[in-house]
């Protein structure tokens, strides 16, 4: 490659990394400040997508080198004919592009620029593409895509038109088999610890509940407490009420008792006047 391939490489990188809103006006402030070839070749990089701005962040934030691996497990497994492995394999790739599709929406919006549904798509569609194509992933890798990649729609040159300066032909060769496997047991370890993180997780979160829990029983615990003192101390005062109730009822029946038995004592002495009366009346 050429100094002024390699120049071009690294202005339409930094240029398509910013929101497409401020592209243009960028780009001809950086053609103008380069000399020559290199200064023409900038003024005609094409302005990104919504979509391939935000894959492009992507590949800045360092997340499609876990996708890479995976297409080169994807294919190792493919040559083996492991069925059992293409199927888990499988699975994690639909995982991972799901996880990698939904961070690019989340590095859209902290530039600014949040991602409609529709272009949500066709950052997944690419980033699949990359993970199932060892040359989109070389083109995707380089950070400079100014249209998404949809491989149902993929034709010859078209990852030329896609990306902006030079297009690699391919990805830096394998490690050796050994590393690979290092990796892979590496990363069950790294999954080993993220499940057992996510399960002491759970448990904190399942203590802090139950916690909760005994302290709302101990407060209505205590409420009804309270409430069972109230209603016994309402019981020994209405005791002790009806006890002098019952005392002053029965003063109260020896009242009336005394006052009948006066009533009984002047009625007889009425009587014996009258009578008196009557006796003196008749001498």
């Amino acid at each position: 490659m050429s100094d002024d391939a390699a120049r071009l490489d690294e202005v339409a990188a930094e240029l398509l990394a910013l929101p497409p809103a401020r592209f243009t006006a960028a780009r001809n402030e950086r053609a103008a400040a380069e000399s020559g070839a290199v200064g023409r070749r900038i003024a005609k990089l094409r302005k990104p997508t919504v979509a391939a701005w935000a894959v492009n962040l992507l590949v800045r934030d360092g997340q499609l080198g876990e996708a890479v691996e995976l297409s080169r497990a994807l294919h190792e497994a493919q040559d083996d004919l492991d069925a059992a492995e293409l199927s888990r394999l499988g699975r994690q790739r639909r995982q991972l592009v799901a996880a990698l599709a939904r961070r690019a929406g989340e590095l859209a919006a902290e530039a600014g620029t949040p991602l409609s549904a529709t272009v949500a798509d066709a950052v997944q569609k690419t980033i699949n593409a990359a993970v199932v194509d060892e040359s989109v992933a070389a083109a995707v890798l380089t950070g400079r895509l100014v249209a998404p990649i949809d491989l149902a729609d993929l034709g010859e040159g078209e990852l030329t038109t896609a990306v902006a300066g030079s297009v690699p032909e391919a990805l830096p060769a394998p490690q050796p088999r050994d590393d690979l496997a290092a990796r892979r047991e590496r990363k069950a370890a790294e999954r080993a610890e993220r499940e057992a993180e996510r399960a002491h997780a759970a448990a904190e979160r399942e203590q802090t509940a139950a916690e909760r829990r005994r302290v709302s029983a101990q407060e209505r615990a205590e409420r009804l407490r309270e409430r069972v003192d109230g209603l016994r101390a309402d019981l020994e005062r209405a005791e002790a009420e009806a006890d002098a109730a019952a005392q002053e009822l029965d003063e109260r029946e020896k009242e009336r008792a005394d006052a009948a038995a006066a009533v009984a004592s002047s009625l007889r002495t009425l009587e014996k006047a009258r009578a008196a009366r009557k006796e003196g009346e008749r001498g």
